[in-house]
């Protein structure tokens, strides 16, 4: 739940989610769920001459099983804050463990 929570934070921000099928699609981004489904506003595709079809396409809900990748903007990130959370929830997951 960490990603997603990650993920809640950056509403709002521009992202370029990278899809599986090798689209890129850069857009602000209005939502997202536990799995990773996408709603992005203000949409552009990156390689437009590749695919003239999405360019009259302004808003956009992705499935979260098509994505490959999402490339953040690096002013968004709290780099050590992110690195704290995931490290005390690797410690979190590593206690529960040693109860089982």
């Amino acid at each position: 739940m960490l990603f997603f929570s990650f993920f809640k934070t950056l509403v709002e921000h521009e992202v370029t989610i990278e899809l599986k099928n090798d689209i890129l699609i850069r857009g602000t981004l209005k939502s997202v769920d536990q799995y990773l489904n996408i709603k992005l506003d203000d949409i552009s595709v990156v390689d437009e001459v590749k695919y003239p079809h999405l360019s009259s396409v302004k808003n956009v809900f992705i499935r979260g099983s098509v994505v490959r990748y999402v490339h953040l903007p690096a002013n968004a990130i709290d780099t050590p804050l992110l690195e704290d959370a995931t490290r005390r929830e690797a410690a979190s997951t590593a206690a529960k463990a040693k109860q089982s």
